[in-house]
């Protein structure tokens, strides 16, 4: 028997997921990555779902700072400021406000001189909250891209090499229109290995990327995009690259150092953590189904290690919708679904997993937990779990369970949080 029952289990799990999620507060952690103010004007732009609470930071951080600028958020994600203006806009598909956003944030860099400071504050999501199509596209163009990619089974990096290319201010271009004013570029990751280009497609930073590789992916995945979007391609305007910009690049907050903040509230709580890595992707439900037999090794044989332990890992899986019918639910749903299937009840192994930012998709939920008997209770509550998985409903299976986690907008994002706990 194990020591461990269904309530210390969810408490503990959802207490390490929470202290990965506070490691990344842009209130905590932002004021000891600034500058020093600039000799001229210090002007604020950024795009992300963290991007209004790391204005809130700054502006609390620099009090006798004249501030001034604009950043965009999530609808929802918005905090008061005084200084510096927010913009809320749509994820993960955009709309008319992240075409204004993007409008908004390229007149404020302008104009600007070598005495004056551009801040940036960059945190994921910015990619659809700030878009501005390249020359000949619209934003129905953008938003049509943007579906394609979400649906393709892409990862986060393929999809930002595409939205460079068709963009005027992704790929480095905005720190390009901020010449010759020093860009500091403020960001939070949540891009597996934390490349900053890869962050909200990378506005401030040099794009290692190039049309050639746009092409392929845009090729492999079968991408059915308007014509106006492959004419620019065919045209092959590139994107700055090293040299053409200088950076100053802060990261602040990113999933390694949200794991170990975990892996900390682990040991507090009497369980040995292992850290199974920062960056793993794949498709969420293959993703699922390792990390259960992982869990399995571990629950029966000891292997990796023996409990009580937690197994906790980050990054971004993906969801391949293809086709077919396609439900509610977003990647750690669809991934602890799976995981569910391969335990098959089995006793000993609880799981959490959730997007740091508190929406797993674009539902309402961060994520959810997994317990031995969270297949049962779908099955009495009319779901068929496996059914689900096969039709990207995962959200509905555990919200018929009474499983989902619901935390509201953390006003952060440094990608999904992963934790299985072995009694």
């Amino acid at each position: 028997m194990t020591a461990w029952n269904d309530h210390q289990a969810k408490d503990a799990l959802n207490r390490i997921f929470m202290a990965a999620v506070a490691s990344a507060d842009p209130a905590k952690m932002l004021q000891r990555h600034l500058p020093s103010p600039p000799k001229g004007r210090c002007v604020v732009v950024g795009a992300g779902k963290a991007s209004a609470a790391m204005a809130a930071a700054l502006e609390a951080a620099w009090p006798h700072v004249d501030l001034s600028g604009v950043v965009v958020t999530r609808y929802g994600h918005a905090v008061p400021t005084t200084r510096i203006e927010i913009i809320e806009a749509s994820h993960p598909v955009p709309d008319d406000m992240s075409a204004e956003a993007a409008k908004r944030i390229l007149a404020a860099v302008e104009g600007l001189t070598a005495d004056d400071m551009v801040i940036a504050l960059i945190s994921g999501g910015g990619s659809a909250l700030m878009v501005a199509p390249a020359e000949g596209m619209t934003l129905a163009d953008k938003m049509a891209v943007n579906r394609a990619l979400l649906a393709s089974g892409a990862t986060i990096s393929e999809m930002n090499a595409v939205r460079k290319h068709l963009s005027r201010i992704k790929g480095g271009r905005l720190a390009l229109a901020a010449k010759p004013a020093k860009v500091v570029s403020l960001l939070i990751s949540d891009v597996p290995g934390d490349d900053p280009s890869e962050i909200a497609s990378g506005p401030t930073v040099a794009d290692p990327s190039d049309i050639k590789t746009v092409r392929e992916i845009v090729s492999r995945y079968e991408l059915d995009l308007p014509e106006t979007v492959r004419k620019v391609l065919e045209k092959g305007e590139e994107t700055p690259k090293a040299g053409d910009i200088d950076e100053d690049v802060r990261m602040i907050a990113a999933p390694s150092l949200a794991l170990q903040a975990a892996a900390d509230e682990a040991v507090r709580l009497g369980l040995t953590p292992l850290i199974l890595g920062d960056s793993l992707e794949g498709e969420s439900k293959d993703v699922g189904a390792v990390m259960a037999g992982i869990a399995l090794s571990a629950s029966r044989k000891g292997l990796p290690l023996k409990g009580p332990a937690v197994l906790l890992s980050g990054g971004e899986t993906t969801v391949t919708i293809g086709k077919g019918p396609a439900g509610k639910g977003g990647r750690n749903t669809e991934f602890l679904l799976s995981l569910a299937l391969t335990l098959k009840g089995a006793e000993g192994i609880w799981a959490i997993a959730g997007d740091s930012d508190g929406i797993d998709g674009v539902e309402d939920a961060a994520g959810a937990l997994v317990t031995p008997d969270t297949l049962m209770r779908m099955r009495e509550a009319g779901a068929d779990p496996r059914q689900s998985l096969v039709t990207h409903d995962s959200y509905t299976a555990f919200k018929a369970a009474g499983d989902l986690v619901v935390t509201g907008p953390t006003l952060t994002n440094v990608n999904d949080i992963r934790a299985i706990l072995i009694g």
